[in-house]
């Protein structure tokens, strides 16, 4: 029985992490959110993954998230000025991200599976992991990626990405606080909605 559990284990996560690399490889992982901004799709497998999973299984999809975004902007980045902050191969004016940028591109992924399995198990020790639980599990993953990749970008790499972005620094703050705003929140409320009507149901199908 042991070993039944630990083949599901590994073909769940298995197709969880095919998924994962569609929507990190592919257009297929980017939706429409206001104008030409665009909210990303894949901080959502790392999320079901936490929420059915558990903390460590979603921390090491967190980890392949942050490798595969690791390998985009190393070999095709969709911005090449920019990839800098993501990756220590590639430098803007003479400036590499060196450990910098490899902390952006994997803690903050990593996190966003320990968040949310950390959140949605919390929950339930108070009762609380019905809808509520999962959608509010999903919501602070999704928003701990954004807050510690655009507050890294600013605290590490601030002077060099105003100046990449073409920009005064002083303006930086209000452009990230934008970001936030315009993505990361239309993130987030999909994180929220995958543990509502994704992942809850799953486990309520396991049990």
């Amino acid at each position: 029985m042991n070993n039944r559990n630990k083949t599901k284990n590994f073909a769940r996560f298995s197709i969880l992490l095919a998924i994962e690399a569609i929507v990190c490889f592919t257009p297929l992982g980017s939706l429409p959110a206001l104008g030409p901004i665009v909210a990303t799709l894949g901080m959502i497998p790392v999320i079901i993954t936490a929420q059915t999973m558990g903390v460590a299984a979603g921390s090491l999809m967190g980890f392949f998230a942050g490798l595969f975004s690791f390998i985009v902007w190393t070999f095709m980045p969709p911005n090449p000025v920019l990839a800098f902050v993501f990756t220590p191969f590639m430098e803007f004016a003479g400036v590499s991200g060196g450990l910098k940028s490899v902390f952006i591109c994997f803690v903050p992924r990593i996190l966003v599976g320990t968040v949310s399995g950390l959140v949605l198990k919390g929950m339930k020790n108070i009762n609380l992991h019905d809808a509520f639980g999962y959608a509010l599990s999903g919501f602070l993953g999704s928003a701990v990626n954004t807050a510690l990749v655009m507050g890294g970008i600013y605290v590490l790499f601030g002077m060099e990405y105003a100046e990449a972005l073409g920009i005064g620094y002083e303006l930086l703050l209000g452009l990230i606080g934008t970001t936030v705003l315009t993505s990361g929140i239309p993130e987030a409320v999909l994180g929220a909605v995958a543990g509502m009507f994704v992942s809850r149901p799953i486990n309520k199908y396991i049990r």
